[in-house]
């Protein structure tokens, strides 16, 4: 049995496994907590510090609060400095999970040796171009997740419920809520009225590994992206036959593919 270090930063709770030099910081996406990671944990916590939280409103019992994108990277800042003060770390990323991630690296890159992203690339960017169909459908999804956290309560968390159960999604549903839809809800507000979002354009210049799923309605990142990752030394790009949650829809590969690429210097 592993023992598990945990500290609280910012009223969040963080869990720390594992022995090594090198510090992974894993951040989860919505409807998922930091039990999405378990199956990576198991096979890095043996030569690896992993690092993992629930974003903040994602557990039973936080507080429901709208969080900021400058708050969340503020967390996230902290989070890091508090585990690895005086080396960077290693971030791996899923859903809105990368874009925080992204954006904290963006930021403050001295502090990050690598970065494994799933599924999310250059989302929102102009060369991410989609069908009209793909559009719809990803702006129904979140726009029913951002009425969610509005209306809150009962309703909400059905609501929530409904499109994790939906889109597939593996996290345990008495655990999911309305509470954990704020980031769609911060997203749509700000650009249905005009207002910026406040995220750096995506610039990733550290060594990547990027996985993602082909089989899903629509690609959270464009070809060009994706071909410009995969030409910089040191990256890799790895394309899974899954939906959205590719690290536990085919883990073995997945973990494979992970610790094959962390293994080369």
């Amino acid at each position: 049995m592993t023992n598990i270090d945990r500290k609280r930063v910012d009223g969040v709770e963080v869990l720390i496994e594992g022995e090594g030099e090198q510090t992974i910081v894993m951040l989860h996406g919505w409807p998922d907590t930091y039990r999405v990671w378990d199956e990576q944990v198991a096979v890095l916590k043996d030569k690896y510090r992993c690092v993992r939280f629930s974003l903040p409103g994602y557990e039973p019992g936080d507080e429901r609060k709208l969080y900021s994108l400058e708050a969340l990277i503020s967390i996230i800042k902290n989070i890091v400095d508090t585990v690895s003060p005086d080396k960077p770390v290693i971030l791996l990323l899923h859903d809105w999970g990368c874009f925080f991630g992204y954006q904290y690296y963006m930021r403050h890159q001295d502090r990050v040796s690598r970065i494994i992203g799933v599924d999310i690339g250059d989302a929102g960017s102009k060369e991410h171009i989609l069908t009209a169909k793909v559009k719809a459908f990803m702006f129904g999804y979140q726009m029913w997740l951002a009425t969610a956290w509005k209306l809150g309560g009962g309703l909400g968390d059905a609501m929530t419920r409904k499109m994790a159960k939906l889109l597939k999604a593996p996290g345990a549903p008495e655990l999911i809520t309305s509470a954990m839809t704020y980031s769609y809800y911060w997203k749509w507000s700000n650009t249905l009225t005009g207002r910026p979002l406040g995220n750096l354009p995506l610039n990733i210049e550290c060594p990547f590994l990027f996985m993602y799923g082909e089989n899903k309605p629509g690609m959270f990142h464009s070809k060009t992206w994706e071909e410009r990752m995969a030409n910089q030394p040191g990256n890799k790009v790895v394309a899974f036959p899954t939906r959205h949650w590719v690290m536990t829809e085919a883990k073995e590969e997945f973990n494979r593919t992970m610790l094959d690429w962390l293994a080369q210097e």
